[in-house]
Parts: C-alpha cells; structure tokens; sequence
C-alpha cells in the first residue's frame, strides 16, 4: 500500500474494493442504511443480527449488532441519502460505502478505514487489513449476487 493521502487520509490505512451491481442506488442505499439487512450482505461471518437501533439509520444513529461471540455498538458518522453511508465500531474503525449511479447500475466502493486506530502498524502486523479486504470481496460478491 502506498503512503499517499486519498480524501486528506493515508492510503495505508485503508482497504477499499469497488464493483458494479445492477441495482440502482437508492434500492442499495436502502439494504445499506437497514441494520437488519447486514447480517445477509456481511463478508467476516460474524455478523448475527440486529441487538438494537432503528429500522433505518441516519447521520448519527447508534446501533447495536449481535456478532459472533459479543456485540458492538455502532454510530452511523458520515450519511448522505443515496450516495454515502459510513459507522464508526467501537474499535476505532469505520465502514464505509460510496455509491455513483453509472450505466448499468452503481458502483459501489466499500471501505474498511483504520486511519483512528492507535496502533496501525499493530493491526498492519496482525493482519487486519487482508482479512477486511477479504470480507469486503465476499460482502460486494453478496451485493452483486442479490442483484444478478
């Protein structure tokens, strides 16, 4: 990964995919801004269900997941309608998705964003950032599969 900045963050903190799904972006805005619908879309396979939090997320909503083993707490901290949706976890890091409308659909981006962790060579070391590109491949396979 290179050290360059992209929107002002290092590239080296973030692991982002992008695909086309046939599906325009306010049906996928839709699926995105819904808790209940994560657990059909989540690549890690620990994501279990909605704990709490409301039907439909906003700038600043708090939700709560059931994972595999625990529960997170999650603030929605970047929203515009249709085109960007992004939560903080607990942990520091954000999930991010980006949505364009182009011919034959939306391009989707999601991003695994670990720019506030405290220890990023830490999480670097460990691994983190190829397992998150991991499951960002299987959640936009998922994505694109529902649509197909």
């Amino acid at each position: 990964m290179s050290s360059t900045t992209h929107a002002g963050l290092p590239t080296a903190a973030l692991v982002s995919r992008r695909v086309v799904v046939a599906a325009p972006p306010s049906v996928i805005f839709a699926l995105l801004a819904a808790p209940g619908e994560h657990a059909g879309l989540d690549g890690t396979g620990e994501v279990r269900g909605v704990v709490e939090g409301p039907e439909r997320l906003e700038n600043g909503s708090v939700f709560r997941m059931r994972m595999k083993g625990y529960t997170t707490t999650n603030t929605v901290v970047e929203f515009e309608d249709d085109v960007l949706i992004a939560w903080r976890h607990r942990g520091r890091h954000v999930w991010r998705w980006r949505l364009r409308a182009v011919p034959g659909g939306t391009e989707v981006t999601e991003t695994f964003d670990y720019t506030a962790k405290r220890a990023r060579r830490l999480v670097r070391l460990i691994g983190v950032p190829k397992r998150a590109g991991t499951a960002v491949d299987k959640t936009l396979t998922a994505l694109q599969a529902r649509f197909a």
